[in-house]
């Protein structure tokens, strides 16, 4: 076995000798495992902690790893079909009962068996995170001075004021005092719904969307409404007449490399979408998941929504976990009026404050000569994995089409010919070793045809896509 050997396949080879010893027996140490398996101390550590989990073995500090003693029986489970009764009847006085479809965000967040290629992630692949720049970020964050004391619960003044100038840009048009720190952009979401609307109410999202925003309104009781998006946005004259048969008072969208279509609001909509927020007394819920993974050939980027509205219209969310980990949960959300008051009151109920190492360790990251380099290394990258997937996809699969090739995000939003079955592809495309998204939990209505979304970040490489294009063309894919 030699050192790109994962943690798994060392596992699965330990987990097939644990039965040789005798209970209590005493496994080769940990240089022994190193030297005969030829793997690195930390994968070794890793594999003994999976089967510790497992219960096949104890650990013991200083005089080693040993066979753990069987488990016992596992107790027949009790009756719980009484909740069945008490989860229904919670909802039978509500508008909108609070139930949670998570299958869309589970669909994304789900590792793939092994062997099967995930074209479903919402994150970057290990080789192409910091990796070695988040470890130096988060061992110089330790050293710090207070790094574990309690911080402030609208988070730490440096972070907010970085924060501050990404989303207000030169023009300095938002303020530290005007950021709260979150953990995460799903949770600076949550967050913001549960500040704008109460249970009952519509909001408006853009269509198709986010599964998770879809999750998070229906898990607080409100209604999503769809508006419409097309290769320039959301579609302002759409959007107003939502406004005016719903009486909603919440927006929510991303006007930067929306998720899943990749399209960037046109300079002409961006005045008209927060005219008629304004007009209709409404808030725009601007989430910019997607600033740090502009591709290469992007150009120039608009300013964010937040930075050219003046009346506290838009409440901005972005995250750092896109560009870096999906364990570096720090995020931010920028208001300004006495919708801060609520959404900081929120937040603290909800979670008091985000953990300070982590907070510390995302600002030595941010500031570090580390993180342009990074940025400008997943720009050109994301560029070069679109281009091979969406070149391979019109070679081999020409019955997906991609409507709009974006110049941002980690996706292509394919659709199928008329009367093809998006499920049904995507449950066959896992059959032959490939995950991918089907379209409909992208819509919170109808959907006006069949989508699969295909995500190129998650993989390894130029040849898991080329391998998972193949495995696709296999299916006699959709005609």
């Amino acid at each position: 076995m030699y050192e790109r050997s994962s943690v798994a396949e060392l596992a699965e080879s330990l987990r097939s000798e644990v039965d040789r010893y005798s209970v209590g027996g005493k496994l080769p140490s940990s240089r022994a495992l190193v030297e005969r398996y030829r793997v690195s101390p930390v994968t070794v550590s890793r594999a003994l902690a999976q089967l510790a989990a497992e219960g096949l073995v104890v650990t013991r500090p200083g005089a080693g790893v040993f066979r753990a003693p069987p488990r016992t029986a596992v107790p027949a489970p009790g009756d719980t079909s009484w909740q069945e009764v008490a989860l229904s009847a919670e909802g039978a006085g509500e508008v909108v009962p609070r139930s949670v479809d998570a299958s869309g965000v589970l669909a994304c967040l789900a590792a793939p068996p092994s062997g099967v290629i995930g074209l479903n992630s919402g994150y970057l692949h290990p080789s192409i995170q910091p990796e070695r720049a988040m470890a130096a970020a988060l061992a110089r964050a330790g050293r710090r001075p207070g790094a574990w004391e309690r911080p402030p619960m609208e988070g730490l003044p440096e972070l907010r004021d970085w924060f501050a100038r990404e989303i207000g840009g030169a023009a300095g048009a938002v303020g530290a005092a005007d950021v709260l720190i979150t953990a995460g952009g799903q949770s600076a979401l949550t967050t913001a719904l549960r500040a704008l609307a109460p249970p009952g109410a519509p909001i408006l999202v853009e269509s198709p969307t986010y599964p998770g925003l879809l999750a998070i309104a229906r898990a607080s009781g409100c209604r999503p409404v769809p508006v419409p998006v097309d290769a320039d946005g959301v579609r302002p004259e759409l959007l107003a007449a939502a406004f005016e048969a719903t009486g909603a008072r919440v927006f929510v969208c991303q006007p930067l490399f929306q998720n899943p279509t990749g399209a960037v609001l046109a300079p002409a909509r961006r005045a008209e979408v927060l005219r008629i927020a304004r007009s209709a007394g409404a808030f725009v819920v601007e989430d910019d998941y997607a600033r740090a993974l502009a591709h290469e050939d992007a150009g120039p980027l608009p300013a964010t929504l937040a930075a050219e509205d003046r009346d506290g219209v838009v409440v901005h969310v972005r995250s750092l976990t896109k560009a870096t980990s999906p364990s570096l949960r720090v995020g931010a959300l920028a208001a300004r009026g006495p919708v801060l008051d609520r959404l900081r009151a929120i937040q603290v109920v909800d979670s008091f404050f985000v953990s300070r190492p982590l907070q510390e360790a995302a600002l030595e990251l941010v500031g570090a000569p580390a993180w342009p380099r990074h940025l400008r290394s997943v720009a050109a990258e994301l560029r070069h994995r679109r281009d091979l997937l969406a070149g391979a996809l019109r070679r081999e699969l020409p019955g997906l089409t991609l409507p709009h090739l974006p110049s941002g995000g980690y996706q292509l939003w394919a659709r199928m010919a008329e009367g093809e079955d998006d499920a049904g592809f995507a449950a066959a495309a896992l059959r032959v070793g490939v995950a991918v998204a089907a379209g409909r939990p992208y819509f919170c209505a109808e959907p006006p045809g069949p989508y699969v979304r295909l995500s190129f970040a998650g993989v390894s490489g130029a040849a898991e896509l080329g391998e998972a294009v193949r495995r696709l063309r296999s299916l006699g894919a959709p005609a």
